[in-house]
């Protein structure tokens, strides 16, 4: 580690960090967005009976295209190629858990975009709930696991 943030300059000023020495890699990353929904809602989302139609469906358009516009919503985000992104919906018990996996062959990371994606997918279905479930809250969004690059994988603990 740096014993400065590498986003800093020598003045203290934010700055876009040059990845242009760094390697070109596989990298991969998995974040999760969990929402709270009440009882009603799993219902509707599981008979497919929502008012605002399929919420499961726009959370995966949201998800992709949020991925997509990472750098135009995170300041010091580089563009990169994503080369993949998958996301899987699964309505539980009193929640949606949304895991969105991106992959890039680049010089820099994808955490940024899969939790991007995660979040907006998040948000989107509140959107589609709120009618129903004003309670509709996002619990959790956090990185699962990333791969590739200087500093190796890594999984979140248990």
């Amino acid at each position: 580690m740096a014993d400065r943030l590498t986003h800093l300059d020598d003045a203290g000023h934010a700055r876009m960090v040059d990845v242009s020495a760094k390697d070109v890699t596989v990298r991969t990353a998995t974040a999760r967005c969990r929402v709270s929904i009440g009882p009603h809602v799993v219902s509707l989302l599981r008979d497919g009976t929502l008012p605002k139609g399929d919420a499961l469906a726009v959370a995966r358009i949201a998800a992709i295209s949020a991925t997509k516009r990472t750098p135009e919503l995170i300041p010091l985000c580089h563009p990169i190629a994503l080369h993949g992104v998958d996301v899987d919906v699964e309505v539980r018990d009193d929640e949606v858990a949304v895991v969105v996996t991106t992959r890039t062959a680049d010089r820099t990371g994808v955490e940024m975009e899969a939790l991007t994606g995660a979040a907006v997918a998040g948000l989107a279905l509140i959107d589609m709930v709120k009618g129903v479930d004003r309670s509709a809250a996002i619990a959790e969004v956090v990185l699962l696991t990333k791969t590739g690059g200087r500093s190796g994988d890594w999984v979140r603990e248990p």
